[in-house]
Formats: structure tokens, C-alpha cells, sequence
């Protein structure tokens, strides 16, 4: 067997990686091969989009099926309309990457020492290579864009920086430093690196990776003139450093990733969506009036959300539902203002945000826990986020664990529920007079509801014009210092969180017709039984999706038509 499960050591034989090798084999990558050969169109079609605008799809980890799945889509949809597609892709060239994670090392001490070239490059490209060359398009690799010198230079870099100076560190105006110290804490799943052994070894490697994409990227797009790049997260080693060398170098960049409902992704211009949901303009939302259907589609929608049942991204199901029930266990008093505070998880997508109140989510927890054992007229409750153990990388950094090194002994009146809790965190919201938030994307659903909510951190739902945002510790202790709030949101703020979270869930996460969930890894594949199904007119959320990396107008769906709606609950 070239490509099995059989040429692994035993040791790897029960890991993801290894089940992705296998799917690898199977079902997990699309066959452009057969739907070519079973249409004409393809050849003509290429051959007229050579000369068109160049977008280079930036794929860099072949394993990541899903990514090459979606990517390879677009490159045939995009060809369609015209635009020569290129890809690009690591071939063993990188010493650290997205795709490694500490999970996958029983002995992480072997990581970094060797770095993954051994186990997860090995069969990491071919996935990849394979379909992009069904499809006939030019693959470029990291290998050829990188000299000799290039490589000692990175050594060079790595190897000698001071410690602390690597998170803030700039190459050439690049933030090469903030995407490397984003992906040895993704590597640990951990908000942290100063309690890993081998932290700042893995470190330097993930700094020397980003210093190699900086040199290879800048070589390609300095080489061959690209209109577009298109790649997934938009942070972390490679995709973050792709980004930013591509905006350096005035390729437009556009980043998707997979939205919460099933069959729809949100795509965003020029950065990150962690960022650009933030900074997105108000006038994307802010005017459109919903009408009554809309406004029933949504709140069905959101209800339906305490079950995850239209969602692909679910991280806990609960099975506790009754308010009361719920409020006697914890030993809440209902006659009391309780204030609900809903964690996130310490490591995902660790970058600078300027208008965060706090350092760090840790931080931010500590002090509000410090300034709710000086108000006993209030409850807080603390509900920690179920995706610590059911995500995946789990975290390895427990928020509570942290705050108990911090706070050895809580205040009588903070409640806390932890990770496993078979408790609804809607139903213990509902519980409360208020929410404070850090990053957590329930404040666009709190606030849908009439809840208010004060956000401290980088959460999705700062800057609408719905939340008390708080900019600095002195902002946010004086908004705490409102605590409890004499009303919930009022009919107009209520309306316009409606709004946005239209905009948000239906608006912003694009439905793609052609995209079937499944079981297991992948969490989705094609469902094409034909290559028309890519043509321009076929389907309204591919159109928006081209046209917006062709053009640059947003990534919002508008006017939806039959074959979008049909997609609202599915």
C-alpha cells in the first residue's frame, strides 16, 4: 500500500491522523476526475479562463480534506467565470504547520525535536495534489519558492530571537510573530506556553515556519502577478502569514471558514473573520427591516440552536432543561440578580485585538471575580465552555484551573458550571438579569432575546450598537457598577439585535446547495452530479461567493431566492 494506514507505526494507528490518511483513500476527497470525463465543458473552459484574473487558491495542508474539498469547488466555479486558478501547497517544507497539534504526540519532546516531517508531512501533499491535478491546474509548492539562504536565514531568526520578544515580532512590517505564538498555543490547546516543557522549543519552530511561508509567498506573488488568494482561517502558520504577505504585496485576500449551520460558510475580505465581523460596516444591516417571516425564521432558527439541530458545529447537547430544576441544583437564588458569564476557550484564535478590556480572557475572569466577592447583592454565574472537553483539539489549559491558581476560594455568591455539566447554558441564561461576555459568540443570541449584555473582549457582537461595550478595566467596572439592570432591551435595541443576528446567521453564512454533511472526518463532502452545477446562475450562495472574490463586493447574501431558502432549516 503507497499511501495506508499500514505504513504507520502502531503507535499512530488510533489517531485522527491516521483515520484521515484512511478517508483519505476513500470518500473524503472529490473525484473531479469522473464528473470531467463525463462532461465536456471542462476542457474549454479552462483553456478560455488562461490570461483571466489569477487567484491562487492557497490551500497549504493537503490533509485538510475539507479545506481541499471546498477549494477545489471554487477553482472549477471560478474557472467557469473566467479567472486562471493556481494552487498552492507545503510540501514537507514547513517545520511546524496547522495541522500539528500536541494530541497527535504522546511525547511531545519528539515534536520538537524533529518537527512533523517524519510522521504528518509524509502523506500530508499527495490528498491534494491529486485532485488539483484532476482538475489541471498549476500547483505551486513551497519547496520552489524557497532557497538555501532563505532557510538559514529563518534558522538564523528563530533560533536567536529572545523568548519574549517572539509574539510582537515584525519581519518586514509583517506580524510574523503574533501568527507563530497563535500556532504553538492551537499546537498545546493551551492560552498559555509558560507551563509547557517543551513550549518554547515548539515555539521557534512555528516562528521558523512562518519565516519560511513569508519568504516562499513573497517570492511567488513577486513572480506572477495574482489578482486574488484565497485560503481558510486566515491566521495561524500558514494561512496568517499568507494573508499578510498578500495584503503586503496588494493581492486581495479573501478567507473563509466553516459557519455554524450546516452547509454555509462565512467568507470575509482582506483578513481574518474573527476581525472582520467586528469591523464589518453597520449599513451591511443596520437599515433592512425584517419582516414577520423573517423575524419567525430567525427566532425558530435560534431556538432550534439548544439542540444544534441545523448546525454542524455542536459542541454540547444538553439534557437538562428545566429552569427551575437547574436553578435549585446550583443552588441559585431566583429572588436574587443573577449574572450570567459564559467562558470561551483560552487558546482559539489568539491575536491582537486593541479594543479588548482585559490582556487576556484569563485575566478579565480573574478581576470579575474579584469584583463579585465585593458585591453580594449579586449572583454570578460562571458557565464554562463545553467545548474544553468536546472539542477538538481539547483544551489543555482548563479555565478553572487557571482561575483557582488566581482565586484559591470563590466567593459564596459565584456559581460555577463546569465543561461536562449536562445543563442547557441557554436555559442558565435565561436565568439572569445580564450577561458579561469576552468572546463568545452567544451575545448575538443573548441579545436577540432581550438580554443585556456587557462584552469585554473581542465577541462579535461588540460595535452594533446593542451592548455595552467596555474598552478598558476602569470602562468595564463602571458599566458592572449599573449591575443589576432596570429593564431588559428595549423595542428598538431589540429589533436592531434582531437585525444583525438576521444578518449574522442567514446573511453572513453563505449556503453552498452542492455541500453534504456527513459522520466522521470530514464533516462534509461534494454532492455534484454534474460540473453545471458550478456555472454561474446555479446557485445564488456560489455567486455571491465568486463575485465577491472577483469583484470585492461583500460576502453577504441578498435577495434570497428559492434555492437559497431552501436552505434556511436544512
Amino acid at each position: 500500500m503507497r499511501h495506508g494506514i499500514r505504513r504507520l507505526p502502531a503507535l499512530w494507528r488510533a489517531t485522527r491522523l491516521a483515520r484521515r490518511w484512511y478517508y483519505a483513500r476513500r470518500d473524503a476527497y472529490p473525484d473531479w476526475k469522473a464528473l470531467i470525463d463525463a462532461d465536456p465543458i471542462w476542457p474549454s473552459a479552462r483553456a478560455a479562463a488562461q490570461g483571466g484574473p489569477r487567484v491562487l487558491m492557497a490551500t497549504g495542508i493537503g490533509s485538510y480534506a475539507h479545506a481541499v474539498s471546498l477549494e477545489s469547488a471554487l477553482t472549477a466555479a471560478l474557472t467557469f467565470r473566467g479567472a486562471e486558478v493556481h494552487a498552492l501547497l507545503c510540501d514537507g517544507a514547513l517545520s511546524a504547520c496547522a495541522e500539528c497539534e500536541a494530541s497527535l504526540y504522546p511525547n511531545v519532546a519528539r515534536f520538537a525535536e524533529r518537527g512533523p516531517g517524519r510522521d504528518l508531512c509524509r502523506d500530508c501533499a499527495w490528498p491534494a495534489e491529486r485532485v488539483y491535478a484532476q482538475l489541471g491546474i498549476t500547483v505551486h509548492r513551497y519547496s520552489d519558492w524557497l532557497k538555501p539562504e532563505d532557510r538559514a536565514e529563518a534558522v538564523q531568526i528563530a533560533t536567536s530571537i529572545p523568548l519574549a520578544a517572539i509574539p510582537k515580532f515584525e519581519l518586514d512590517g509583517l506580524a510574523i510573530g503574533e501568527h507563530a505564538h497563535a500556532g504553538a498555543l492551537r499546537f498545546f490547546a493551551s492560552g498559555s506556553l509558560d507551563t509547557e516543557p517543551h513550549g518554547e522549543a515548539v515555539l521557534r519552530r512555528y516562528l521558523e515556519s512562518a519565516l519560511l511561508t513569508a519568504f516562499a509567498t513573497r517570492r511567488l506573488f513577486r513572480t506572477i502577478t495574482f489578482s486574488s488568494a484565497v485560503f481558510t482561517h486566515g491566521i495561524y502558520v500558514p494561512w496568517g502569514i499568507v494573508g499578510a504577505v498578500a495584503r503586503q504585496e496588494r493581492v486581495h485576500v479573501s478567507t473563509w471558514n466553516v459557519a455554524y449551520r450546516k452547509r454555509r460558510f462565512i467568507f470575509s475580505h482582506e483578513d481574518t473573520y474573527h476581525h472582520t465581523l467586528m469591523t464589518e460596516p453597520l449599513d451591511l444591516w443596520e437599515q433592512m427591516e425584517l419582516s414577520p417571516a423573517q423575524d419567525r425564521e430567525l427566532m425558530q432558527y435560534l431556538a432550534s440552536r439548544r439542540e444544534g439541530l441545523f448546525d454542524w458545529i455542536v459542541f454540547h447537547r444538553p439534557r437538562k432543561q428545566d429552569q427551575q430544576e437547574i436553578a435549585a441544583r446550583l443552588g441559585l437564588d431566583v429572588n436574587k440578580p443573577i449574572i450570567g458569564l459564559p467562558t470561551s476557550v483560552t487558546w482559539d484564535a489568539q491575536l491582537h485585538y486593541p479594543s479588548n478590556a482585559f490582556p487576556s480572557m484569563l485575566e478579565w475572569l480573574v478581576q470579575t471575580c474579584e469584583y463579585f466577592a465585593t458585591r453580594p447583592d449579586l449572583q454570578l454565574l460562571i458557565r464554562v465552555h463545553p467545548a474544553e472537553i468536546s472539542g477538538f483539539p481539547r483544551s489543555r489549559q482548563p479555565i478553572l484551573e487557571e482561575l483557582k491558581k488566581r482565586v484559591p476560594r470563590l466567593a459564596p455568591n459565584i456559581f460555577v458550571v463546569p465543561p461536562e455539566s449536562d445543563m442547557s447554558t441557554y436555559v442558565l441564561m435565561s436565568l439572569c438579569n445580564a450577561a458579561i461576555i469576552y468572546s463568545t459568540k452567544m451575545g448575538v443570541e443573548l441579545t436577540s432575546v432581550g438580554l443585556p449584555v456587557i462584552v469585554a473582549g473581542e465577541a462579535w457582537i461588540r460595535n452594533k450598537g446593542v451592548t455595552h461595550d467596555a474598552t478598558s478595566p476602569a470602562d468595564y467596572f463602571r458599566i458592572l457598577g449599573q449591575l443589576p439592570f432596570a429593564d431588559r432591551l428595549g423595542a428598538a435595541q431589540l429589533a436592531r439585535a434582531r437585525r444583525y443576528a438576521y444578518h449574522f446567521f442567514f446573511n453572513r453564512m453563505i449556503p453552498l446547495t452542492f455541500i453534504e454533511p456527513k459522520a466522521g472526518y470530514p464533516i462534509y463532502q461534494l454532492k455534484l452530479d454534474s460540473l453545471k452545477q458550478l456555472l454561474p446562475g446555479e446557485s445564488q450562495g456560489l455567486d455571491t461567493i465568486c463575485e465577491g472574490i472577483l469583484k470585492r463586493v461583500p460576502f453577504v447574501l441578498r435577495d434570497k431566492g428559492a434555492k437559497a431558502s431552501q436552505l434556511v432549516t436544512s
